[in-house]
């Protein structure tokens, strides 16, 4: 009898001890916090190396997880850029949401609104998903991004910048969240987009002129552009400035160890030749990512390519949720997990080798509201372009002010070394025509100025490029290259006003409030 009862005592021991093994065994549903600055080129934070952006917050992520040298978007403009980060698609996949300021089709749903009908507690502060209109669902507007949170306002640093108090509405959001419940986050900033106050970055940032290391190759080295950088790099450190609060709050609450960090931005500096466009600076962009609990050997440096379209399945898998419970289009990028649990360091899998790109319309100013379609591949160490209607102007038509070009004090002395100084290079390298094919190196040649594309002895290496670009760009139905390019020209815009250039030239005063009206250009005679 002693034996019988001892022997129930060890099974109910065993059983409690399963159970609790289990139940410890069992992951708890990681939180996810996605941090996207507007506008910022991959090389302009502290962890790159970078001394004259100070972003701990970036810094503290990459130092806890993982810093990527090669993190691409597929588009380089805010809408279609976000657009993919949303659906795990190509811009060209996504109808009318491969434009910018486009109404975003109803048949894609976002990874935000997935998760949110699936247990986690989805929110968003300031910029989501933008410009553009993102439709209706029963009658109410989605929330491509989650609810927004942005009651509590702050007073800025510098003129331009927002007064959402971003770090505070992200605790507003934690406040209300159900006990329990994993949380997904988009922080959303609109710096370091323009318009900037001109010299906030020396007046209130104590920077210095002689603070900037580099000038990009394709503008002049003049004070007024390196004012410009210096404000640029203000905005960012605003941005970062946020973060660093939200990690703190997070730490303090016991929830930053199962909380998925991701640090971005949705393409390149606001700047000529590099926002909207599609060159080395234009698509690589920072990332680092942290998760305590998630990651393996934290600290390491990435050098697969990693895409935008990579975050969605990377959120559905951590999630928990099959393809069909999300009840999302069908995702064409690849989970980040394996990188995760991985504990290498520089090349992890050697199939991530590559990125596709592409654009088709971005802002108005063409005639007819014409787009500049482009498609490219970078790989390994070369990034292929082929511009498919070179007779047009890549940065919009001059009459109407280049429109697919922020205004800003280095947009205009780049117009101004050709009206005033007759000199054309400057000009010529970030606002006149291309031609059909580019090619470059960008570890040798990152400022992409010396194109390759004729070169024979770089012949065998642009082939097989296009040959590699054309048949994925097949297998994932893209129009342009299947023969039906012209129907991104035909989705109207959204927010955006149709028929500009016409109406334009035809004499109406229609305001484009991103330009400056130096910008125009009028009287230009090349063609």
């Amino acid at each position: 009898m002693k034996n019988l009862f001892r022997s129930a005592i060890v099974l109910i021991v065993i059983a409690v001890f399963s159970a609790c093994t289990t139940k410890q065994e069992t992951p708890q549903k990681p939180n996810i916090l996605f941090a996207i600055a507007d506008d910022a080129s991959w090389k302009h934070w502290g962890a790159y190396g970078c001394k004259w952006v100070k972003t701990p917050g970036f810094d503290r992520v990459a130092a806890s997880g993982i810093l990527f040298t090669r993190a691409y978007t597929p588009n380089a403009k805010c809408a279609p850029s976000r657009s993919c980060i949303l659906t795990g698609r190509n811009s060209w996949q996504l109808e009318e949401a491969a434009n910018h300021s486009p109404h975003f089709p109803a048949k894609f749903k976002t990874y935000a609104e997935a998760l949110g009908e699936n247990g986690y507690w989805v929110g968003s502060v300031a910029k989501g998903w933008a410009p553009g209109d993102p439709g209706k669902i029963n009658g109410k507007i989605r929330q491509l991004t989650g609810p927004k949170f942005d009651e509590f306002k702050t007073t800025p640093p510098a003129k331009a910048i927002s007064n959402n108090d971003y770090a505070r509405n992200f605790e507003s959001f934690l406040k209300v969240r159900p006990e329990g419940q994993p949380f997904c986050f988009w922080y959303g900033s609109t710096e370091p987009h323009r318009a900037y106050e001109f010299g906030a970055g020396i007046k209130y940032g104590g920077k210095n002129l002689n603070d900037v290391n580099e000038v990009p190759a394709f503008w002049p080295d003049v004070d007024t552009i390196r004012t410009d950088l210096l404000d640029y790099a203000f905005e960012i450190e605003y941005f970062d400035s946020h973060l660093q609060k939200m990690l703190k709050k997070l730490d303090e609450i016991g929830e930053l160890e199962n909380t998925l960090v991701i640090v971005t931005a949705d393409n390149g500096m606001p700047f000529p030749r590099i926002k909207g466009q599609f060159y080395e600076y234009s698509n690589h962009l920072p990332l680092a990512i942290m998760w305590p609990k998630g990651i393996n050997n934290p600290g390491r440096i990435v050098d697969d390519f990693v895409n935008f379209i990579d975050f969605a399945p990377t959120f559905l898998e951590i999630s928990g949720l099959t393809a069909k419970q999300s009840g999302m289009q069908k995702v064409t990028g690849t989970s980040l997990t394996t990188i995760f649990k991985s504990e290498k360091e520089g090349i992890i899998n050697p199939e991530r080798d590559f990125v596709l790109v592409g654009k088709e319309r971005h802002d108005v100013g063409r005639p007819d509201d014409q787009g500049y379609p482009v498609r490219g591949l970078i790989k390994n160490d070369f990034l292929y372009l082929r511009n498919f209607k070179p007779e047009r102007w890549p940065s919009g038509n001059p009459e109407t002010g280049y429109l697919n070009c922020d205004g800003s004090p280095t947009k205009t002395y780049v117009l101004d070394t050709r009206r005033y100084k007759r000199q054309m290079k400057y000009w010529q390298l970030n606002f006149g025509k291309r031609v059909e094919e580019e090619l470059y190196n960008i570890k040798t040649d990152p400022f992409c100025l010396n194109n390759l594309a004729d070169n024979k002895n770089f012949a065998a290496t642009k082939a097989h490029m296009i040959d590699e670009m054309n048949n994925k760009l097949t297998q994932q139905g893209d129009p342009r290259i299947i023969g039906d390019g012209d129907i991104f020209d035909n989705y109207k815009y959204s927010g955006a006003v149709q028929n500009y250039y016409n109406r334009y030239m035809a004499g109406e005063i229609i305001n484009a409030g991103w330009v400056n009206k130096s910008d125009y250009d009028s009287d230009l005679q090349e063609k």
